[in-house]
């Protein structure tokens, strides 16, 4: 009972900081306002969030998280893009009742349309990428066998993975279906450009490239 408390309250800090972010802009947001609309203090607030930032990337956050462990859970079979194709839709495929149990993707989308319109957010968002980024290619090059320093394929791999995934984000932004299903749609649509030119195995020891 205990537990679902904690969670009910911070599932409506969430909810009601993004409606105000959203609303009336995310500097001109106080914390004093989100716990106002529901009605806790700012002591209750600063024991779910270390932020205001933290609370805006924290849908990012569950989603990121739960595509890593889709990534981890790949059969070793796979090519290594294979395994982050099938990450990633698996991940859409799973996440979708679980965001919106949280906030609808109308608010997710003002969110995203809110981080690309705000530089501090902006900058936030592209840094935390990067550190996505890394993250990945680490992962893909422990289960291929390789040294992500020497081995640059990870890398690559990744970054041109993720640039697909800034660049549909982006358009579903832009765009006026509001659903998961549409933003899973286009980003399988895009990295179906990427396969043919990632597909392959990687194998240590099968004649791989340094540099």
């Amino acid at each position: 009972m205990r537990e679902r408390k904690k969670r009910r309250t911070r599932d409506a800090l969430l909810h009601a900081a993004l409606d105000l972010f959203t609303t009336q802009g995310y500097e001109e947001t106080t914390v004093d306002e989100i716990v106002d609309a529901v009605e806790v203090s700012q002591r209750t607030f600063f024991r779910y969030f270390a932020s205001k930032e933290e609370v805006v990337f924290a849908i990012q956050d569950m989603v990121e998280s739960h595509f890593l462990a889709e990534l981890r859970r790949r059969p070793d079979t796979e090519a290594p893009f294979d395994a982050i194709r099938c990450a990633v839709l698996r991940a859409w495929d799973n996440m979708g009742d679980a965001m919106e149990a949280l906030v609808t993707v109308e608010l997710h989308m003002r969110t995203y349309q809110m981080i690309e319109s705000t530089p501090s957010l902006l900058a936030a968002h592209l840094r935390r990428g990067i550190d996505l980024e890394n993250q990945i290619a680490l992962l893909i090059a422990e289960r291929e066998g390789l040294d992500v320093d020497k081995d640059p394929r990870p890398r690559v791999a990744v970054a041109a993975f993720c640039g697909v995934m800034r660049v549909t984000g982006h358009l579903w932004g832009r765009g006026r279906d509001a659903s998961v299903e549409s933003l899973r749609a286009l980003t399988e649509r895009y990295l179906d450009h990427l396969g043919p030119s990632l597909a392959g195995n990687w194998r240590a020891g099968a004649g791989s490239p340094s540099g």
